[in-house]
């Protein structure tokens, strides 16, 4: 399993920092895991195949070029820098 563990400041609220682990077996497109915690509470979620096909085709944009949108705004955290924003709710 691999893992990578980015730290983030939500554009809902600069002053906050959060650190956001994801993790996934083969690729981000066969699903993957997260942790997001703000050193206080933690939150955990999984997403599967079958919700990033269904999300990919709600925004009708083609698979391949989706996961690899996920992998830049979840995993290369440093190729990305200032492209992607998080917003907590």
């Amino acid at each position: 399993m691999e893992k990578t563990l980015n730290r983030i400041h939500p554009v809902s609220d600069p002053e906050a920092t959060y650190f956001l682990q994801v993790s996934w077996e083969k690729d981000l497109g066969t699903g993957f895991g997260l942790l997001l915690s703000d050193c206080q509470c933690a939150w955990t979620g999984t997403v599967s195949e079958a919700d990033i096909s269904r999300e990919a085709a709600d925004i009708e944009m083609d698979r391949g070029k989706y996961v690899e949108e996920l992998r830049k705004a979840l995993i290369a955290a440093e190729e990305s820098a200032g492209k992607y924003s998080f917003v907590i709710s």
